[in-house]
């Protein structure tokens, strides 16, 4: 389990760090002279906006997508491991726990890999060492052959056990399904265990995770009902330990057998305004639905770094915002590459409120 040592975290230290980084993150008009670029020219505007080391080592082997893509998300797990190893006590405890979940992206993307039959490196490529697992560690992953010996180890590594009944319903099938869904829902049950809400700020950070939840878990009722599936099937992905969304309410939500049916149940919640014109709509579009819901946690998030300036919030939300800047990236430069017109990758991005 993660750190909760009796001392608070260098909080003074580690808020300044990142204040300095979220000064230099790209801002809506970026994103708006992004929109009107080729590929290469977005290539070429993010190396001098902070992404220049990593396009000019990876340049040599990758262009188009996959350099921006490998490029982004390289700067993102050194910014994110730099945060971490400058994190003591209390605080690194908590930012731990919030990067497992890249530790647990990498080890999904080996277990696929090997599934597949690829090679280690065309695995290696696709590896994002944001979190606890270091190269080393991964690389020990990528060098075993079985699934239950990478889940071995990986279980050593992270101090977590997948079933056995898990891994069982894994060799019937062949489907990862079952290993990734209890990964997911590990990840956030140790999350909200590892923030101790004795304070303002950690009862925020709290109460953001916790509302995060919701937001999964109504993002997976939302696509699960668009397919035409309800009820008890539904519940086996639901994720424990939401704020709004406990086990009651998302079983009356998951009984709605369609979108429509369940959009009256949805006016409870305290984000239902922002998805309110989508979910009542007459063809709902469950990723305009997903995009409302992302922008109004980054908004709380935004909101309550400003409020507590010294906790772990302004360090969380910090990490929520160079996540986004770097999924927009990805979704500009993937959508001029598809040909789509400005307004709709416009309409796909995630854009920050922020104070100036």
């Amino acid at each position: 389990m993660f750190n909760r040592s009796g001392r608070a975290g260098n909080y003074a230290y580690a808020v300044s760090r990142v204040k300095a980084k979220k000064a230099l993150l790209l801002k809506d008009e970026d994103y708006n002279k992004m929109l009107l670029m080729s590929v290469p020219e977005i290539s070429r505007y993010i190396s001098e906006s902070g992404y220049q080391k990593e396009m000019t080592d990876l340049a040599g082997r990758l262009e188009g997508m996959d350099l921006v893509e490998h490029a982004t998300y390289t700067n993102m797990a050194k910014v994110f491991s730099s945060i971490l190893q400058a994190s003591q006590g209390e605080l690194k405890g908590m930012v731990q726990a919030y990067l497992e979940k890249w530790d647990i992206w990498n080890l999904k993307v080996i277990l696929r890999g090997k599934s597949y039959g690829l090679d280690p490196e065309g695995i290696r490529e696709d590896l994002v060492p944001a979190g606890s697992l270091d190269s080393e560690s991964l690389e020990k992953l990528l060098s075993l052959d079985s699934v239950e010996d990478i889940i071995a180890n990986y279980d050593k590594m992270e101090h977590i056990t997948i079933p056995q009944d898990v891994i069982s319903t894994y060799k019937s099938t062949g489907n990862l399904g079952e290993i990734e869904d209890y990964l997911d829902k590990a990840h956030y049950v140790r999350l909200v265990k590892s923030i101790n809400p004795t304070s303002r700020p950690t009862r925020m950070f709290q109460d953001y995770v916790r509302t995060e939840i919701d937001i999964k878990n109504l993002e997976t009722i939302l696509k699960l009902k668009a397919e035409g599936i309800h009820g008890e099937v539904v519940m086996k992905y639901i994720i424990p330990g939401g704020r709004q969304i406990d086990t009651r309410y998302a079983t009356q939500l998951a009984n709605a057998e369609t979108i429509a049916a369940a959009s009256s149940d949805l006016s409870r919640l305290e984000f239902y305004d922002s998805i309110k014109g989508l979910v009542e709509s007459d063809k709902v579009s469950i990723r305009e639905v997903v995009t409302e819901m992302k922008k109004y946690e980054i908004a709380a998030a935004n909101k309550f770094s400003h409020m507590y300036p010294l906790s772990v919030v302004p360090i969380i939300d910090y990490m929520i915002h160079k996540e986004i800047e770097v999924s927009n990236i990805r979704t500009i430069s993937r959508g001029v590459e598809s040909g789509l017109d400005a307004d709709t990758i416009k309409g796909l991005l995630v854009i920050r409120w922020r104070s100036q």
